[in-house]
């Protein structure tokens, strides 16, 4: 009989039994006086002993405002000193960080915020083009009227309170200078005995992925989960206290919060922001000014500094290492990455948010080949199977669906045990959606997608939300979403829609009316009006060969 598609990771790296705050104060400890963070468009620079600082005065100012262990608190922000420290400082309370996309707008942020039932929100005021507080204030007409702490809507009837990161926002909100007057109302002791009381299995932080139903679901995550997952990586990179890591990925995602974040402060590596959002000069420029020693990102992000005019100019010979993930590597691109940015132990890293995410990962010797080709082999600690419509693993070589099972696997999905037990199995594998093959060396690759999920720069799309969509529009009859391959963002959208009789919108108003209701990745790049789609003899939609016809008419003309 043929060798099956099972294996387990390696054995050796325990993991570690303890929260998210007590793995932060034991780097802390240390080293103090080392540099923990650096965040260079806000021109703040932290040792652990003074972040450490901010993270307690912010966790006691939490516990003021009513926050208790299992309380959700939403974030919604790109990547600054204040998403991190909110992170630590939820952490150490046992307060459920709920990561809200900065890119959402007015219906998908009440949606996440009445489904994970948030108590508080901290928010950016404005970021690209959207304004965070006329959002908000469409969701909450009668905030300028109530008293921060004491916010009541009947739309979202468990938020509390919003916190605003702009200095001087409109009534209605704390301001976040504000924020840590408060912590002298909780004493130190209070504030210990919450850290002691926390176990490491307790919910720590929700992260909403695409819904295959119309709806984003929740997957609640552990200290335990989400810490083993960056340390793990961490480990897998070799990274020490004398690693600087430049973090351009978004920190609402796992990539940035767990693999970074909780990567360096389970080895004690400096995180380090180059901007609010990724921009390919100040990236490179953070690179070679804070000689970095590791960097992150998807393949789109190391086309754009790869292709960058200044690139040449830059001194990114202290790169080592890093990571490519979110989608397929092209060859060339791992070869330019290795031979022009100096990094000889890039990796690359496969899963999904609710698996912490990481579960595959390249090694730093795999050789060029494997580390474009496949995605590595399983994890420490972690098992990984390749499945048939049955069930049944299958032979090496054979293709199937990947499932993982171990310690990164999530809680479940927040309010949605439905969801949870068509996910995870009563053996507690994940079944991932992701079609795949295993070689005899225990390799994977990944063949495709059984979930029609699109991935566009590193953002995972799932055609059933944005149909839900479209559906909501009043010239739209039927709709059909696909993806297609594009060559700096991996893969494009492309809506097929069909109109009500006597109506009809231009590709522009289409895009106009996405622009304001969705966030911005989902938008479609090209639309296709038909009278009917492709169909089956039994009436279903041939989505393949809708995506044959548009690669046909979009890429090959």
């Amino acid at each position: 009989m043929n060798q099956p598609s099972y294996t387990q990771g390696r054995q050796d790296k325990p993991l570690l039994a303890m929260t998210i705050g007590q793995a932060f104060d034991q780097t802390v400890s240390r080293f103090a006086e080392r540099e923990a963070l650096v965040v260079r468009h806000q021109q703040q620079r932290y040792t652990w002993q003074a972040l450490a600082a901010s993270v307690d005065l912010h966790a006691r100012a939490l516990m003021a405002l009513g926050l208790k262990t299992g309380d959700r608190l939403g974030i919604w922000a790109p990547n600054c000193a204040q998403w991190c420290i909110s992170q630590f400082a939820s952490a150490k309370i046992g307060v459920i960080l709920v990561n809200i996309n900065p890119a959402y707008r007015t219906s998908e942020l009440e949606y996440v915020l009445k489904q994970s039932g948030c108590q508080w929100l901290i928010s950016a005021g404005a970021f690209k083009t959207s304004d965070y507080h006329a959002m908000l204030g469409e969701l909450l007409p009668d905030l300028a009227q109530q008293a921060p702490g004491q916010l009541r809507s009947e739309r979202l009837p468990e938020l509390r309170g919003l916190i605003s990161l702009d200095p001087q926002p409109p009534a209605g909100f704390l301001p976040w200078e504000r924020l840590g007057w408060l912590a002298s109302e909780t004493a130190p002791a209070d504030f210990q005995a919450r850290q002691q009381s926390l176990q490491f299995d307790q919910p720590v932080n929700i992260q909403y992925t695409s819904g295959t139903t119309g709806f984003p679901k929740g997957a609640t995550l552990s200290h335990y989960n989400i810490l083993n997952n960056g340390y793990m990586v961490g480990e897998s990179l070799g990274l020490s206290e004398h690693d600087r890591m430049v973090i351009p990925v978004p920190l609402y995602h796992c990539f940035g919060m767990v693999m970074g974040n909780l990567g360096c402060i389970t080895h004690g590596s400096t995180m380090i922001y180059p901007n609010d959002a990724f921009d390919p000069l100040l990236t490179l420029s953070c690179v070679a000014e804070e000689k970095a020693t590791a960097l992150y990102g998807v393949p789109t992000m190391f086309i754009a500094m790869l292709d960058h005019p200044q690139r040449p100019d830059m001194d990114l010979s202290t790169l080592r290492t890093g990571i490519m993930a979110g989608a397929t590597c092209p060859i060339e691109v791992m070869r330019r990455v290795i031979g022009e940015m100096h990094m000889s132990e890039v990796q690359i890293a496969y899963g999904m948010t609710e698996t912490s995410p990481v579960s595959m990962q390249t090694g730093p010797d795999d050789d060029l080949e494997l580390r474009v080709t496949t995605v590595g082999r399983t994890q420490p600690q972690l098992e990984s199977k390749i499945i048939d419509e049955q069930g049944c693993i299958v032979p090496r070589g054979q293709i199937g669906e990947l499932c993982t099972r171990g310690y990164s696997v999530m809680l479940g999905y927040w309010g949605n045990p439905a969801a949870t037990s068509e996910a995870i199995d009563p053996a507690g594998w994940m079944r991932t959606g992701d079609l795949a093959t295993m070689n005899e060396a225990g390799y994977v690759c990944i063949a495709g997608r059984n979930k029609d999920m699109i991935i566009r720069g590193g953002e995972n799309i799932y055609p059933r939300e944005l149909e839900e969509f479209f559906f909501t529009h009043p010239a739209v009859a039927d709709v059909q979403v696909i993806g297609i391959p594009d060559e700096r963002y991996g893969e494009e959208i492309v809506a097929w829609i069909k109109f009500h009789p006597g109506h009809s919108a231009s590709e522009i108003e289409l895009q106009q009316w996405c622009k304001s209701r969705i966030a911005h990745f989902k938008t479609p790049r090209y639309f296709r009006f038909v009278e009917e789609f492709p169909m089956t003899v039994t009436g279903k939609v041939q989505k393949f060969r809708m995506r044959e016809i548009s690669i046909e008419e979009l890429i090959k003309r």
